[in-house]
């Protein structure tokens, strides 16, 4: 498993009963986790001095209860800002697992010594956007809302990034990919963190299950010849480490070689000292 062990604003306290327990800089928040399957007792005085609860509903979908807990601040992790605020279906607008991966791309980058173009697609609020910016790279970064892609050039502006060499575009990712095919575009890095379900701007549907492998090989075809690093990233259950890379056996590695891992990825959990498991990643690189 790759853990996200670095985080000095970020730490998962406790887990029990289908919620985890979480102190964001200076706030704690209970939130859902679905792969909180334990009933352990709650001894950590965190559960009852909570700023934030999101509540899940029994019909689909839940709401927050806040205790003293601003509309948004700001947390750090190394040399990037991440602004935060809790909204829909429980999110706050990081994903603080991905820093394993952060880490790992950053590397990759910044050891290079030559320009990496680096396309981001279901970018979200531009968490991996700017750590590959911050390590040097070219960044285009795609995100199908508005209201995200704003978030993530806020975020890039915290991290004094206003002036790097990001491209901000709202669309419709497979649609984006189809255009860059036909106009020949190739990148040097293709990051994806696409959901289980979605809808691109004109009412798009996206099935992961469905279209995550068409797609994968889609991407494959912008690609450079001397590409550097892929990635792809799960939250559903039903893809494995395994599916994960097959997918990117078949696509990527069967063509331009390489060395391709996938594991689960996960946060520690300070009181139990376990792994919370927080979906999968697989990764291609040039050379391992």
């Amino acid at each position: 498993m790759w853990i996200a062990d670095q985080w000095k604003d970020y730490e998962v306290i406790d887990t029990s009963s289908g919620e985890k327990l979480e102190k964001w800089g200076d706030y704690l928040l209970v939130r859902p986790d679905p792969q909180v399957i334990w009933n352990t007792e709650k001894k950590n005085a965190g559960w009852k001095k909570k700023n934030g609860h999101y509540h899940r509903s029994a019909k689909g979908g839940g709401e927050w209860e806040f205790f003293h807990l601003p509309n948004e601040w700001s947390i750090k992790y190394r040399n990037l800002t991440f602004h935060l605020k809790p909204f829909s279906f429980k999110h706050t607008g990081l994903f603080p697992e991905q820093a394993v991966n952060w880490d790992w791309f950053s590397s990759l980058i910044a050891q290079a010594d030559r320009p990496i173009k680096v396309l981001n697609l279901f970018a979200y609020t531009g968490g991996a956007t700017l750590a590959a910016a911050k390590a040097g790279a070219q960044v285009t970064h795609v995100d199908a809302s508005k209201g995200m892609v704003n978030w993530a050039k806020e975020n890039a502006a915290a991290s004094g990034l206003s002036d790097a060499p990001i491209r901000w575009l709202v669309d419709d990712c497979v649609k984006f990919v189809e255009r860059e095919v036909r106009r020949g575009s190739t990148y040097d890095a293709i990051i994806m963190d696409p959901p289980s379900y979605g809808r691109g701007p004109k009412g798009e549907i996206w099935k992961i299950e469905e279209s995550i492998f068409p797609f994968i090989e889609l991407t494959a075809k912008i690609l450079s010849k001397d590409a550097l690093f892929y990635l792809v990233n799960s939250y559903t259950t039903g893809l494995q480490p395994a599916v994960l890379s097959y997918m990117i056996q078949l696509a990527v590695a069967s063509k331009l070689g390489g060395h391709v891992a996938a594991e689960e990825i996960g946060l520690p959990v300070t009181d139990s000292g376990l792994i919370l498991p927080c979906g999968a990643s697989g990764r291609w690189q040039r050379n391992a």
